[in-house]
Order: C-alpha cells, then structure tokens, then sequence
C-alpha cells in the first residue's frame, strides 16, 4: 500500500554539494530563498517527504529546518508547515499583463505567416498493427488523468477569469499561466525563468516550429541533433531548411565535444530519449562552452524531468547558461498530450523573434486550458499528481525490471532510473523478428533502430519499452507476452 505522504507537498529541486549533507541543504535551500527560487511564504515540502526525495536521513532534513527557521530564513507553525520568511529578496518584475515585448528580428524575407490547420510532417511510415496491447514508448497513462481535480481547477480558473481572457490572446499566452510556470520551473526543475521570457505553445512539436523559424531567420544552417531521437523532430528542422548532423555516441551518451560549427543543437540532456542517460557533468559543461564560444543555441527538451527513481534530481541544464539556452517543457508527459500545452523559456533576445514567428495573437493555445492549467499548478494539484504518478510509474518499472529478472535474466536493461520506459538490450540480429513475433501475439513493440538517426552508425539491437500505456488490467498480460517474445 502507498503511503500518503508520499503523493503531499511539492516537488523542490536542491543541488547539494560537499561531503556534510545537512550543511549542504542549508545551504541550498539559502541559496534558493537568496536567488528568489522559493518565494517569501513558499510551503516547503515536509521533511518526510523531502528526505524521501533527496535519499537521505528525515532528522537529517528536520535538523536543517530547525537550525534555518532559527537563523530567520524560515518559519513553522503547526498546522501551516514550514515556509519562507517574509523578507526582503530580490523578485522577478512582473511582465506587462497583455502586452507584448518589443520586437526584434524579422520573419524570413517573403515567408508566409502561420496559419490555423497547418499539417505538422509525419513520422515514417509504419507498417499496420492491430494489437491487443501496446509497449510503445512516450504517452503516459491516460486513465490517470486527473479529472476530478482538473475539473474543480477549471470552475475556480472559469469564475476568477477576466473579461478580457475570453478575447484574442497574447501570443505570449496568458500572464497567470506564465507568472506561475516560472515559479514552479525554478523551484522543480532549476530553471532561471522570468514570466515575460516564457512563451507558451501548443505542445513542443509547435515549440520546435517556431524555433526552426527564427533559426533559419538568423541564417542557421545546421542544427546538430543526437543520434538516437525522434524522426518527427528532426523532419520538422529539415521543413524549417535546416540540416541536421548527428553527434556520436559513446557509452556515457551523446559527445557534445564534437560541435563544431552548428548554428544549434537539439538534446535531452536529463534523460536521453530513447536511451534513458542523463548527460555527464561535465558534457554538459562542454555544451554550454561550445555555445559561449561560438554564439550557438542550445535547444533543451526536457520531456519527462519530473519522473526520476534511483537517483538525485537532475536539473534542468538552463540553469547554467539562461542566455544561451532555450528549455522546452510540456504537459504531455505529466498529465497528458491531449491538453496540448507547453512552453519555452528563451534568452532575452529571442523573445520578439519567436513572438514574430508565432504571429500577433495566440490562435493555437486555448485561453481556458492555460487558466486551468495555472490554477491547478498554483493550488498544489500538479505536484500531488505528479508525485503519484511518479510512485505508479516506479512500480511498474519494478515489476517490468522483477518479470524480465526472472523470465529473461540474460537480457540487460538499461534507461531505467527516470522517464516511463526502458530498453532492453538484444541478441544482434534479433531485432526485428523480436518485433514481428510480438505482433502476431498482438503486442506493439518499437525497435530502437526505429529511433537512429540515418547518419548515425548502427548500435547494437534493442526494444525501447514503455510502461505508462496500459490499464490496470492489460499490464500483466503485455508484461506476460513481452517475456514469450523475447529470445
């Protein structure tokens, strides 16, 4: 049985460093009352349940709250929990509600603005399967949508609206959806996030669109990609007119060492889709000096940084370089992509480009979406969601890991420390007949060659396996036909 205080609270992103661990969340948590991550009046997450999420003792957690409340950085009451102090911290102006921010930059010369309905490039073709079960990797449990919750959000979002919500938008999206994000991004994910530097977009295929514009706009010619990804994301950069080179690969991920002369590079840094590592320290360091040395862009898709298991959080690799960085986040992953929402936190100077790119009102994200949205990460009911979710996902990932354990044990799995699926690593030349055989027992399954760049060279054979999809009542028999299958 789960216990309830796991799924309480909200989700902080803490970096501690040096040997003592209480003296380092001191001073984490300093640095980010300091900074303005966590607001005067912020609720921090119990000590229970903050241990729980950083790995370490519960008196460890209490022993730092006590010794910050008695230096005056917090407060505790009973019954309130523990919170900042009101006092004086610098604090984000507030963007201009409505009003966008001056331009800069152009659209390409001639280029046609965007219109409602555009088609979106599909993926590659694939071959029809009608399928009992599937194992494909990226969607999350839809069944887990939060109705309840979601619906009481929407009645407060629908009553406490303006008059002027239900007019033509900022393309900017609304300032409540904007304002909140920020918050959250600094004090979930470590984000450097200023409301007037987020836009907010229909999902991130929508995000990518814009900013295959703008770098075309800026004469960018090569966007480098990661080796393993997704087609439709490297499709849509070649519709923009942008070519784009894949980096190599070793055992510890992606080598941003070798970027060059790339105008941008596009990378997962928090968990390598589909691969499932996080990015060394110091490759990303190596990425952040490749873009100050040459002026390049770093795009950073952060698809699913809230679900990690076995390690400390990751955070978001903006946070060391917010002017070279733009952070792409979504809804898709943690509730679900039918909402088709998301956002970018941009450097400064991009904000007018892509606000040009996106057109002079937000015809594509639904006002009532983003109130809703706002409302129900302000009221707490995002990170409760998220926090249960995380506990169902780390238990299917349990049970996936235990069957395969005992069903399989010759075959290793790999990925499995974030995110909601896994790779299991194959017997060379396996790949494909592993795939037909789960479809004639009615099983989808997605190779990871399906996932290669065409330039890229050709790693060993694999399934890339998600475990969000299926029901309740299907897991155990997608579970039971995946071990038959495999060789």
């Amino acid at each position: 049985m789960t216990d309830p205080w796991a799924t309480f609270g909200t989700d902080l992103h803490l970096e501690l460093r040096g040997p003592r661990l209480r003296a380092g969340l001191m001073e984490a948590l300093r640095e980010a009352v300091r900074t303005g991550r966590l607001a005067p009046g912020a609720r921090l997450p119990s000590s229970r349940s903050l241990a729980a999420d950083l790995g370490v003792a519960r008196n460890t957690v209490a022993e730092a709250y006590a010794e910050l409340v008695a230096e005056g950085w917090l407060t505790a009451r009973q019954g309130s929990g523990t919170r900042v102090a009101r006092r004086a911290v610098p604090r984000r102006p507030p963007a201009p509600a409505g009003v966008p921010p001056a331009r800069g930059g152009t659209a390409p010369r001639g280029a046609a603005p965007a219109r409602a309905g555009t088609a979106l490039p599909a993926t590659r073709p694939r071959r029809p399967v009608t399928a009992t079960h599937s194992l494909h990797p990226g969607t999350p449990d839809l069944g887990s949508f939060p109705r309840g919750e979601w619906l009481r959000a929407a009645r407060r979002a629908l009553t406490a609206a303006p008059h002027e919500a239900f007019g033509y938008g900022d393309p900017r999206g609304r300032a409540e959806l904007r304002t909140v994000l920020a918050d959250y991004l600094a004090r979930a994910r470590g984000v450097h996030a200023d409301p007037g530097r987020i836009v907010v977009c229909s999902g991130f295929v929508h995000g990518l669109m814009l900013l295959g514009k703008v770098l075309r706009a800026r004469r960018v010619r090569d966007v480098a990609v990661e080796s393993y990804g997704l087609d439709v994301h490297w499709n849509l950069l070649v519709e923009a007119g942008l070519r784009t080179p894949a980096l190599p690969l070793d055992d510890r991920g992606t080598r941003t060492a070798a970027l060059d002369r790339e105008g941008a590079v596009l990378i997962t840094p928090a968990h390598q889709f589909p691969l499932g590592g996080a990015l060394p320290p110091e490759r990303r360091a190596a990425a952040v000096d490749w873009a100050r040395r040459t002026g390049g862009l770093i795009l950073e898709d952060d698809y699913d940084g809230e679900f990690r298991y076995d390690r400390q959080p990751v955070g978001a690799l903006q946070g060391l370089d917010p002017d070279r960085v733009v952070y792409l986040g979504t809804a898709s992953k943690s509730l679900t992509p039918g909402l088709r929402l998301a956002w970018m936190v941009l450097p400064e100077r991009l904000v007018g480009e892509v606000l040009a790119a996106k057109g002079d009102t937000d015809w594509v994200c639904s006002a009532l979406d983003q109130l809703t949205l706002a409302e129900f990460i302000a009221s707490g009911a995002y990170d409760r969601h998220v926090r249960g979710m995380r506990l169902r996902y780390r238990r299917r990932r349990d049970q996936l890991v235990a069957a395969l354990a005992e069903r399989a044990p010759h075959i290793r799995v790999s990925g499995i420390a974030a995110g909601l699926h896994a790779v299991l690593e194959l017997p060379p030349g396996t790949e494909r007949s592993v795939i037909q055989a789960a479809a004639w027992q009615g099983l989808a399954l997605q190779g990871l060659d399906r996932f290669r760049h065409p330039e890229a060279a050709r790693g060993h054979d694999g399934l890339v396996v998600g475990y969000g999809t299926p029901t309740d009542s299907a897991w155990a028999g997608a579970l039971d036909a995946l071990c038959r299958v495999l060789p």
